[in-house]
Parts: C-alpha cells; structure tokens; sequence
C-alpha cells in the first residue's frame, strides 16, 4: 500500500521559501557565504553553489505532491550537510566579537549561536515533509 503524500502545510511552504531566498542569494551573491564554509572544504565557491543549487531542488521538490517525500528526506540531509557552515559562522563571529568586544560585535555572536537550535525545527518540517 503506498504512503499517503504529506500536506503542504504552512511550515513545509515556510521552507520551502527559506530554500528559494537561501538558494538564490547562494547564486546571485555567493561571496556572502565564502566566510561560511570551513577551511578544511576545498573548492569552496562551487561548494556554495552546489548548496544553492540543492535548496533550489528541495524548494520545488517540496511544493509538488509527487516529489514532496523524496525532497523532505533530501532537505533534512541538506541541512545536515549545511550544519557544520553555520557552526563555522558563529566560531567567525565569536573571534570578531573576542577582538572588537563591542556591543554590536557581541549582539551578532549571541544571534549566530541562538541560531544554531533553530535547525531543529527545520529538520524536523522536512521529515514531516518525508511523512516521518
């Protein structure tokens, strides 16, 4: 018996559009995320837009009821794999805020790290998306 297809619901369309925004600015602007790929990666740019390219996929794959399953498990994956990115973000902000120790300097640390959790729930909206 085959899986009933998960409903587009408004979380599910809420990503989706973090993945168009994300995905686009990842083609349009990739220096924006140059600071964001660990060192260790090499060919970081088209690291960034491959990254662009997938939230692209998973973006349109979510919005069909035929491919919502397979995109829901591929966006999970996705912000897995982009996890490590957002890490690095706040270990970059955090050095910043360690040498200027301004105010605004330490306002962006604390945001990049509140950020951090945030993934969860996303995860957690592609896996209702894959009918988990």
């Amino acid at each position: 018996m085959p899986r009933s297809v998960a409903p587009l619901t408004k979380d599910i369309v809420g990503l989706a559009g973090l993945f168009i925004t994300s995905g686009t600015t990842h083609l349009v602007k990739p220096e924006v995320f140059e600071p964001l790929v660990p060192n260790s990666l090499p060919r970081r740019r088209e690291l960034i837009y491959l990254s662009g390219v997938a939230e692209l996929a998973c973006a349109a794959g979510l919005l069909h009821p035929r491919t919502r399953r397979y995109a829901g498990w591929a966006s999970a994956g996705l912000l897995l794999a982009i996890l490590p990115g957002n890490v690095q973000m706040s270990a970059n902000y955090g050095k910043r805020a360690q040498r200027r120790a301004t105010p605004a300097a330490r306002a962006a640390f604390a945001g990049t790290v509140a950020r951090l959790p945030l993934q969860l729930p996303l995860i957690r909206t592609a896996l209702r998306a894959a009918g988990r």
